[in-house]
């Protein structure tokens, strides 16, 4: 191969990696160093909503912590945001944003509530049957 066909496939390699309307394209992977999974996996489902956590107030000085965690924990210091809504804000897939909350929740710079399920809430008849009784009294 001659070196201006090595050239070639460079050129061709560096094009797939830009986007002129994107900029630079980062593979989801860099950003979580290769991980696919978090400990909390099971905490962050598409509904749990990240909530900052008032020890974070200084996150945007923190050199540990990639741009996209910090914004994050910006965009969940202004509100209560799921999981599924951060990943739309960010752009980038939830699997990915599982990652990085997981690593927020480590540093103990979010916290994650998770709705109850329907299956779990108290049965209707059962809660008019304790007013009734509270009435009685």
């Amino acid at each position: 191969m001659s070196d201006r066909d090595g050239r070639a496939a460079r050129d061709r390699e560096a094009a797939r990696w830009f986007d002129d309307e994107a900029g630079p394209v980062v593979r989801p992977y860099a950003m979580t160093r290769g991980r696919t999974r978090t400990d909390a996996e099971g905490r962050l489902d598409l509904i749990a909503q990240v909530i900052a956590e008032s020890r974070a107030e200084r996150t945007i000085d923190d050199q540990t912590l990639s741009p996209e965690q910090v914004e994050i924990v910006e965009l969940c210091r202004q509100a209560p945001l799921s999981v599924a809504e951060l990943a739309a804000e960010l752009d980038l897939p939830v699997g990915v944003v599982r990652v990085l909350i997981g690593d927020l929740l480590d540093a103990e710079l979010v916290r994650v509530s998770r709705p109850v399920p329907p299956a779990e809430l108290p049965d209707e008849k059962v809660l008019r049957e304790v007013i009734d009784g509270l009435r009685a009294l």
